[in-house]
């Protein structure tokens, strides 16, 4: 017979001690740089390059998001969004430098700093930056009421339900020390369930605000578009089943032929193919010249 709690009548295992104490040592892939605190752990200042835009990201799919919105910024016209884009690792905790807090005090990539204006202008979160990138250059946001309105509900449907995939079915699927079957059953139903939510959006919709590529795909792609490709954690598209959102599928096939879409990916990646890694950019001929296998290339015929 299982044993059962007496508080709760479920079954028997971790109980919560009144006060809870960090405990340094509790494992998993991000034991050595999580703490339950803020601020800056150590000095360091932020390089800053040529242009007046400076993105300090790592390709995640909330560094993606900007990386993909200046590149499609530049490829629109807007010559005014070239940007040096440089590359924080956060699994060596960079993003606790002191630089970095300076820009972001919640220590998250990707973070962007605006210096063509008066006084730099610090703009922190993924979504934020989406909308500072939009208005300031007038694209990829309607400017109709309604359609505007539309593109913001599905971009703040993206940054509220995305910590369910990431943090909660990417963690407990990937990245625990040890699988939890609740864990990852609560957080798979709740993915599919929001899989589900864009698929019947998308049966009738084109992009995800209507007939308009927005800042809204850019937000939604590199967390569901590449779960459907079956692109984020290994071997989740098929755990998740994600063939069967079709109209998902239809939609992120769309979003990943986009050429700027896939320089947007490229930038501050540091796994995967070599030639799709860009971990800093400054200029546009860094796709054809200092992508990982070029800078291998380059390193063998000097030595």
């Amino acid at each position: 017979m299982t044993e059962r709690s007496p508080a709760n009548n479920f079954p028997a295992g971790y109980e919560a001690p009144k006060v809870w104490e960090w405990e340094t040592g509790n494992g998993g892939q991000f034991a050595s740089i999580n703490r339950p605190t803020a601020g800056a752990q150590k000095q360091k200042e932020l390089p800053v390059g040529k242009h007046p835009l400076q993105l300090y990201s790592l390709a995640t799919p909330n560094g993606q998001k900007v990386g993909i919105m200046l590149e499609e910024l530049l490829a629109a016209g807007h010559t005014g969004a070239e940007y040096d884009a440089w590359l924080i690792k956060i699994g060596e905790g960079e993003q606790f430098g002191s630089g970095f807090v300076e820009v972001n005090p919640n220590s998250k990539i990707p973070a962007l700093m605006d210096h063509s204006t008066p006084e730099p202008t610090r703009v922190f979160e993924s979504g934020s930056i989406l909308v500072y990138l939009a208005e300031k250059f007038g694209a990829f946001l309607p400017k109709n009421l309604k359609a505007r309105t539309e593109t913001m509900n599905w971009l703040f449907w993206q940054m509220g339900s995305a910590p369910f995939v990431g943090g909660g079915f990417g963690h407990f699927y990937a990245y625990a020390p040890i699988h939890i079957k609740y864990a990852i059953d609560r957080y798979a139903m709740e993915t599919k369930r929001q899989m589900d939510v864009l698929d019947q959006h998308l049966a009738n919709n084109k992009f995800v605000a209507g007939d308009e590529y927005t800042i809204a795909d850019m937000a939604i792609w590199p967390w569901y578009g590449k779960l459907a490709l079956d692109q984020s954690y290994p071997n989740a598209g098929t755990f998740l089943d994600t063939g069967i959102y079709k109209n998902v599928k239809r939609w992120a096939d769309e979003i990943a032929a986009r050429p700027a879409v896939k320089r947007g990916c490229m930038v501050n990646k540091t796994s995967g193919d070599p030639s799709e890694q860009l971990h800093e950019r400054h200029d546009a001929s860094d796709f054809d010249t200092k992508t990982q296998d070029k800078i291998g290339q380059n390193s063998s015929a000097k030595a």
